[in-house]
C-alpha cells in the first residue's frame, strides 16, 4: 500500500512539474540548430532595403540568419570567436557588436552592410585591462559593456562602461561606473538602470549618464523578496519597469515597480506563465504594449501590457516542451522584429526558433497615434551644453538617420542610423567632445530630408 501511495505522490508532483498548456496564439516558422548545443543570446537587424536577419549566439561564433522569406529562412554567414556558452550583441548602423565570457574575446565589431550575400568581421576592440564582458546594451552610438572584467581598477570590477561609437568601426571609451558588479542595464533618455545581480541584498541602480565620461549614481532599491536582479526593460509611461530575477530557489518571477519616486520605488505585481509556477524567468524586452520574455524552460512568452500593472498573457511558444523544471536551460533571449512582428528566440539546446503571433496584434504594438507626415523638430534646450534633445516624426516604418555636421559640412556625429517602426520619436544627442559653436542636424529617411541648426555654448 505504501508503494502505491508513493507511486501516485510521484506522478502528481511529475504531473505538476512537467505538465502545460498547449503553445497559445503563434505559429512556428522555422528552427535552426545547425551549430550543436550551447546556444547564448540572440538579437535582430533590419537592413535599409527591409530584410530581416536573425543575429545568434553560439558556442564557437555568430550566426547571422535571413528570415525575411518564412519560406527560406537560412544562415548566411558565421563569424567565429573565442569558444563560450555566453556571447551576447547589439546592432547600431549597419554594425554588430558582439561580446563574450570567453577568455580574450573582447569586443567584435561585423560589418552588415554587405548582407544579404555575407557579413564581415572589421575591428576586435579592446583596452587595457578588459579582454570580456557578461552582456552588452545600446542606445544611440553608445556601447554599455557590463560585467566581465570592462572596469579596471574600480572596487567592484565589472560595473559598466560606455563606449562612443559615433564611428562605428572605431569605438571610444569614454565613461565607467563600478560601483557594484552588473549583470545588464536598460537605458532610457540619459538614465542607466542598472542590475547588480551578485550585489548582496541584489540592487537596482540608477544612474545619471548624460555626461558620458562622468556617470553619477542617483538612487538604488533592492530588488526584493527573492533579490537576484537579471535585467530590466520599461513600458512607454516610463513609470514602472519590469524586473526578472534569475533565480531556481524560489523560481525567479517578472516584478512590476512603481519607480515614480526614486526614494521610495515599490513592488506593484509579479509574474508567472500561465499554468506554470516552476521555471526560471530570463529576459525581458518591450515593443509598445507588448512584453516579450525569455523564460528558460517555458520557452517565448508574450504580454499584454496596455495596463503596465496588470500584464496579461496572450500568447506563447514552448521551445523546451519536456520539462518546466526550475533549470537554467532552455530559451535564453528574444526579439520582436517592428516592421514584420515575427519574433525570435534562442533556446540553448535548441538553437534559433522564429514564430509570429497567430492573432492580429494591431492596437496592441503600438499605443500611440501614427504621425501623418515626416517632421523633424528643433532640438531643445538649444543653445545647449552637452547634451540636447532632438524629436522627429515617421508617418511609415523606414530606416533613418540623422547625422550632425559642422559648419565646414563634416560630419561630426551620428545620433541615429536604423530601422524604425512609424511613430513619434526623441533621442538624446551628447556634444561634451565638440568646441562649442554652430553646428547642423540632418534627418533622412525615405526620401525626405530635413536639417536644423544648433547652437552649442560651454
Amino acid at each position: 500500500m505504501k508503494s502505491i501511495f508513493a507511486a501516485i505522490i510521484l506522478f502528481i508532483s511529475a504531473t505538476q512539474l512537467f505538465s502545460q498548456l498547449p503553445d497559445s496564439n503563434t505559429i512556428l516558422l522555422a528552427q535552426k540548430d545547425e551549430h550543436g548545443n550551447g546556444y547564448s543570446a540572440c538579437w535582430g537587424y533590419a537592413g535599409s532595403n527591409g530584410r530581416e536577419y536573425a543575429i545568434l549566439g553560439c558556442n564557437t561564433g555568430t550566426a547571422f540568419i535571413d528570415i525575411t522569406d518564412t519560406s527560406n529562412i537560412h544562415e548566411v554567414d558565421f563569424v567565429t570567436g573565442v569558444t563560450s556558452g555566453w556571447r551576447e550583441m547589439k546592432v547600431f548602423s549597419s554594425y554588430a557588436y558582439v561580446v563574450s565570457e570567453g577568455a580574450n574575446s573582447r569586443l567584435q565589431v561585423i560589418a552588415l552592410q554587405y548582407l544579404p550575400d555575407s557579413v564581415s568581421l572589421v575591428a576586435t576592440y579592446s583596452y587595457t585591462g578588459y579582454d570580456h564582458t557578461h552582456s552588452i546594451s545600446q542606445t544611440g552610438p553608445y556601447l554599455f559593456l557590463n560585467g566581465g572584467n570592462n572596469t579596471v581598477g574600480g572596487s567592484n570590477m565589472g560595473g559598466v562602461t560606455i563606449l562612443d561609437i559615433t564611428n562605428p568601426t572605431s569605438p571610444v571609451k569614454r565613461g565607467s561606473w563600478s560601483n557594484q558588479y552588473v549583470h545588464d542595464c536598460r537605458i532610457v533618455n540619459d538614465t542607466i538602470y542598472a542590475c547588480n545581480i551578485y550585489d548582496p541584498p541584489g540592487t537596482i541602480s540608477v544612474i545619471n549618464a548624460i555626461n558620458k565620461d562622468a556617470l553619477v549614481t542617483v538612487n538604488s532599491w533592492v530588488n526584493s523578496p527573492n533579490q537576484f536582479p537579471h535585467n530590466c526593460a520599461l513600458p512607454n509611461d516610463r513609470r514602472y519597469i519590469y524586473t526578472t530575477d534569475e533565480t531556481s530557489t524560489p523560481n525567479g518571477k517578472l516584478k512590476v515597480w512603481d519607480k515614480s519616486n526614486l526614494s521610495n520605488v515599490t513592488l506593484v505585481t509579479t509574474w508567472m506563465p500561465t499554468n506554470i509556477t516552476t521555471a526560471i524567468v530570463h529576459n525581458v524586452e518591450i515593443y509598445g504594449n507588448l512584453a516579450v520574455i525569455a523564460h528558460y524552460r517555458a520557452g517565448i512568452r508574450i504580454l499584454d501590457i496596455t495596463n503596465p500593472v496588470a500584464p496579461h498573457e496572450i500568447a506563447w511558444y514552448d521551445t523546451f516542451p519536456s520539462s518546466n523544471s526550475n533549470s537554467f536551460s532552455g530559451c535564453w533571449g528574444v526579439f520582436m522584429f517592428p516592421s514584420s512582428g515575427k519574433i525570435i528566440g534562442s533556446d540553448i539546446s535548441g538553437g534559433l526558433f522564429v514564430i509570429k503571433v497567430g492573432q492580429s496584434l494591431v492596437g496592441i504594438t503600438n499605443n500611440q497615434e501614427t504621425p501623418s507626415a515626416y517632421s523633424l523638430n528643433q532640438n531643445y534646450p538649444n543653445p545647449f551644453n552637452p547634451s540636447t534633445t532632438i524629436e522627429y516624426s515617421i508617418p511609415k516604418g523606414s530606416f533613418v538617420s540623422i547625422r550632425v555636421f559642422d559648419v565646414l559640412g563634416k560630419q561630426v556625429g551620428l545620433v541615429a542610423d536604423e530601422y524604425k517602426p512609424a511613430g513619434s520619436y526623441s533621442v538624446s544627442y551628447d556634444a561634451g567632445r565638440l568646441a562649442s559653436g554652430i553646428y547642423y542636424y540632418s534627418l533622412v529617411t525615405d526620401g525626405f530630408k530635413e536639417t536644423k541648426k544648433m547652437i552649442l555654448l560651454k
